[in-house]
């Protein structure tokens, strides 16, 4: 074996006793154990917070004075329902209702029909208000935007429909990448060798990226909207807490790839020396 395949010269002048080269071996291995279950429990917490993010509707939500009265209530109900519904249409009621919007459904807080007030239409109280929602349709999801919002004489607004599309896609994709590579890890765990879980890091990486690129997609059209849409006075919008979970679920997800990564190539980079200094 020539000199230059010798990882070191002190490893060949002075050799590792049998009980500390165990020792040695049993300090890298807890290094890994502690950073695999770290990378672990943070991928546990980022798939739980990805998929009550996916699940609930406050991405975004409206605060608005309470209605004078909801003379109208039936045309709200079906204005808010409507099978081919226009943008501007449900967005006013947004505005209006303290509505709030998630990836898969929008909401709106109204009068319970069961309540005494509804048979007259004067201002009722918070207790008789409950929150109905509506689920956005898979086509409604990938219907066109217009350039402006419920005119569909305006054209197309490829910038907002893309955006909205990117935003509904990328966070299923991202819960996809995660549960793959917890696939890849049970696989390695199986093999008894980390250097699979390199795949498992490279995929939470990409998992976190998809995430980042659905809360900025969301932030995107949300402002592009309100440009188009302009908020009526006395109304006011903010990010909910399911955005929230979405944006702690990416730095997470990056964590997670990095020690994942760092685990696997580590191990396998003192596994080559260990084995270049027995053969020689």
């Amino acid at each position: 074996m020539t000199a230059s395949k010798i990882p070191s010269r002190s490893i060949m002048n002075f050799p590792i006793s049998p009980s500390r080269q165990k020792n040695l071996n049993a300090r890298m291995d807890n290094r890994f154990a502690t950073a695999l279950v770290i990378a672990c429990v943070l991928s546990l917490i980022s798939t739980i917070y990805m998929a009550a993010s996916i699940g609930t509707d406050f991405w975004y939500e409206y605060r608005s004075p309470a209605p004078e009265n909801f003379s109208d209530l039936n045309k709200i109900r079906d204005d808010f329902v409507d099978s081919d519904p226009d943008e501007k249409t449900y967005n006013d009621l947004l505005f209006r209702y303290n509505g709030t919007v998630g990836l898969w459904r929008r909401c709106i807080t109204v009068p319970n029909k069961s309540t005494p007030w509804y048979s007259s239409p004067e201002k009722t109280e918070s207790s008789d208000l409950i929150t109905e929602c509506f689920s956005f349709t898979l086509s409604e999801q990938f219907m066109e935007k217009y350039v402006e919002p419920g005119n569909h004489n305006t054209g197309i607004d490829l910038l907002r429909t893309y955006l909205w599309r990117c935003q509904f896609l990328l966070p299923f994709v991202s819960l996809g990448l995660m549960c793959f590579g917890a696939l890849i890890g049970l696989c390695a765990c199986a093999c008894r060798s980390l250097y699979p879980t390199i795949a498992t890091g490279v995929l939470h990486f990409l998992a976190g990226l998809c995430t980042l690129g659905s809360v900025s997609c969301y932030v995107a059209g949300i402002e592009l909207l309100h440009q188009k849409l302009q908020l009526p006075e006395n109304v006011k919008g903010e990010f909910g807490w399911s955005f929230c979970l979405a944006c702690v679920s990416a730095p997470l997800q990056f964590m997670a790839a990095a020690l994942f990564i760092w685990a696997a190539r580590t191990n396998r980079k003192e596994y080559t020396l260990m084995k270049a200094y027995r053969m020689a």
